[in-house]
């Protein structure tokens, strides 16, 4: 793969990519060149694919910016993975100033697939779950928050770090009241812990799940199942944690034992809680802020790993909010 820049007159600006593999490079293109086509349109520049040969024109930032990304997908294809369109936009947003994550060599092991940090944030996510007690994982939906917080717990598991796997949710859109809720305990709580469960299968066996399940090493349960218990040797998350109170916020959090470790990850914009009801996350955020061995990291829309539009809508949400707020101030 090489590199190389040439001018040919005041406006006439060109670099070239070339790639070894042709199959490869088929799918960084993507079909009839669709992955070119959004590379040109998201940088303003133009792409002339012949062979193996990449030619990039523009000005020199975006023609630098443009071999970047393609480099990044040429690797992350190399490696055997399918190129989409949403992998595309990743490798867009993040080839600025050279800090590709979409290459990174950081990642975790797990027994179905190696996760990548996909973001700098996702990437400062990982190393604080790998060296931390206490890990807080804050910001909008599609960051990879639980996702990331799932692959380090079931990674500790594997390695034997972790005795235990405990996976936790606040119930309350049933007001944590499940007694009301028909069928036996499982079918209560499921539906509510469907997300930690699609996670895991990610990352693990079927088979190997239910039987870690039967044996107690994984566990997956609802926040007002904490209540008393002393959670050693574990890697316990509460995912959704915006949904706690401060009381629930408080019980989890004095639950940590000898040699466990907690991810506490949510997304302060999407209580469901009633009006007026504090949520025990943004206590938490505000408590822990100085406490030794807490890591607090906070995603931003820039770290929406999902697809494009998910980090438009986010964008969205974050302006209308913002002239809300300032529409209130001036009434």
């Amino acid at each position: 793969m090489t590199t190389k820049s040439k001018r040919t007159g005041q406006d006439a600006q060109v670099s070239q990519v070339e790639f070894g593999e042709n199959a490869v490079l088929a799918r960084v293109v993507g079909p009839h060149n669709q992955h070119l086509v959004e590379i040109e349109r998201k940088l303003e520049i133009e792409i002339v694919h012949r062979g193996n040969r990449l030619t990039i024109h523009g000005p020199a930032n975006s023609r630098a910016h443009g071999a970047q990304v393609l480099r990044d997908l040429y690797a992350y294809a190399d490696r055997g993975h399918e190129v989409s369109i949403t992998d595309v936009d990743r490798a867009i947003r993040l080839g600025l100033g050279g800090d590709s994550v979409v290459a990174s060599s950081s990642s975790v092991s797990t027994p179905k697939r190696t996760i990548r940090p996909r973001t700098p944030g996702q990437a400062r996510y990982v190393e604080a779950l790998t060296k931390h007690d206490l890990v807080l994982g804050l910001g909008p939906a599609g960051t990879g928050k639980t996702y990331l917080a799932v692959a380090a717990g079931v990674s500790m598991l594997a390695r034997g770090e972790v005795e235990r796997l405990i996976l936790s949710r606040p119930a309350v859109e049933a007001g944590e009241r499940l007694g009301f809720l028909p069928g036996d305990m499982k079918e209560k709580v499921d539906p509510y812990l469907r997300p930690l469960y699609d996670a895991l299968h990610d990352m693990l066996p079927a088979d190997l799940i239910q039987r870690r399940l039967d044996e107690g090493i994984i566990e997956v349960a609802p926040l007002a199942f904490m209540r008393g218990r002393t959670l050693a040797h574990s890697y316990v998350i509460l995912d959704e944690a915006q949904n706690s109170t401060p009381q629930q916020m408080k019980m989890f959090l004095t639950r940590l034992g000898e040699g466990a470790r907690m991810a506490v990850t949510g997304d302060l914009t999407q209580t469901d809680l009633p009006a007026g009801q504090t949520s025990g996350l943004a206590e938490a955020r505000s408590v822990l802020a100085n406490v030794e061995g807490v890591a607090m990291i906070e995603f931003t829309d820039e770290d929406v790993v999902r697809h494009p539009m998910v980090q438009r809508i986010v964008r969205a949400y974050a302006a209308f909010d913002l002239r809300r707020n300032q529409g209130a101030k001036r009434s």
